[in-house]
């Protein structure tokens, strides 16, 4: 199908960032406030531990994490806290591990062929669409993503997740956290790292353990060997260290500053309800969009499991393309040529998604901004396909 001809759009993203990590730095951000990091200090040094406390002690007040959940920094990003997880917890139980994109995919991978626990299976959908969650045995643990960064496809709620479960509920809520209301009372380990929703910076990870995951870890001691930057416990006790700001290796203290800073910005603009309705006004602002152009979806199928952060597209039957292959070079060339103007950046589809469009919608970017984007992607589009028209 032939595009109509579009100019050229005259204004362009104040902020062309829209990549799902790291993410767009919040509004007004500058090297010059992290003037007051802890650089050339340890970590272990009284400046160094007050910095590592604080920027718990806000995530706690920012987040509305329980007052009896353990908050605690740790290496390798939000894979890294996901990881130490697994392997510091699971074994006594069975394991169902629930997946719809590919992050927790590589669960599903960690759970059944490296840990290799008895009695784990996996509950697996196909992009665009979530496993079917009354499939779960909750009397065993159960291992999955709030929201698929890759699939742009959620969790509506926690309501699937029973209060008296007897099994450990192992969230990774790396691209929900500060976007998605999260349900503690149901989550028994949650994971996220700094780089997405309030657009720190890349490395640390965060993981909040519930009273009964704190329970598991010193009444159950894994038969397999522990590296040590998954040691949670000394002498068969959480290492409450950890989760007071004495982290398991050396933090980076200039990225520990910006998440201070990030998590300053928040608490400034009102918390966690006006970071969700950042992240829904950015969403809708797609949302219009699709609405109005006939030749791109959403990837997620139901609109009640529709991310408002990691917002997946794909091309529709009416677009030019026709077959993978072609929708993927289309895609290919349209982010190429909205890049080669500065109008937005790092926006195309996870690499094992359906090919087509990822625009990160997060609380750091602006309504304004994703707007002139999908100006930016009608011009694309129509140029792309009037050039392939007359090379035909």
């Amino acid at each position: 199908m032939a595009a109509d001809t579009v100019a050229k759009p005259s204004a362009k993203p104040a902020n062309p960032c829209f990549s799902s990590g790291p993410c767009a730095k919040r509004p007004g951000w500058a090297l010059a406030n992290l003037a007051g990091a802890a650089l050339g200090r340890s970590h272990r040094s009284k400046s160094g531990k007050a910095k590592l406390a604080q920027a718990i002690a806000l995530t706690r007040e920012i987040l509305q994490v329980p007052a009896d959940y353990r908050i605690g920094i740790v290496p390798a990003s939000d894979t890294g806290a996901v990881e130490i997880a697994l392997w510091s917890l699971l074994g006594p139980r069975g394991v169902d591990v629930v997946a719809w994109e590919s992050f927790s995919k590589d669960w599903v991978n960690d759970v059944l062929n490296q840990l290799k626990i008895d009695k784990a299976r996996s509950l697996v959908a196909p992009y665009g669409e979530l496993p079917d969650l009354a499939r779960i045995d909750f009397d065993n643990d159960v291992v999955f993503a709030w929201n698929g960064t890759t699939s742009g496809v959620r969790v509506a709620n926690a309501d699937f997740i029973p209060s008296d479960r007897k099994g450990l509920t192992i969230c990774d809520a790396t691209s929900a956290a500060f976007a998605q209301p999260l349900d503690f009372a149901k989550l028994d380990v949650t994971t996220y790292s700094w780089q997405k929703v309030l657009g720190g910076e890349a490395a640390h990870g965060m993981l909040i353990l519930s009273p009964r995951a704190v329970e598991r870890l010193e009444s159950y001691t894994p038969s397999r060997p522990m590296p040590k930057i998954f040691r949670l416990t000394k002498k068969g006790k959480l290492n409450e260290g950890i989760f007071q700001g004495e982290t398991i290796n050396t933090p980076s203290l200039l990225a520990v500053e910006d998440y201070l800073d990030a998590l300053s910005w928040a608490k400034s603009i009102g918390g966690l309800e006006a970071l969700f309705a950042r992240c829904d006004a950015n969403a809708l602002a797609v949302t219009d969009w699709v609405e109005r152009t006939p030749w791109i979806d959403f990837l997620a199928k139901d609109p009640a499991t529709r991310s408002n952060t990691s917002v997946c597209l794909v091309f529709t039957g009416d677009s030019a393309a026709t077959g993978a292959d072609a929708k993927a070079a289309l895609a290919k060339k349209m982010v190429a040529m909205i890049e080669a103007e500065g109008a937005g950046y790092d926006f195309g589809a996870y690499r094992d998604a359906p090919p087509g469009f990822r625009i990160w919608c997060g609380s750091t970017v602006e309504a304004s901004d994703v707007t002139l984007l999908t100006q930016w992607l009608d011009w694309a589009y129509a140029a792309a396909c009037a050039e392939a028209a007359q090379a035909a």
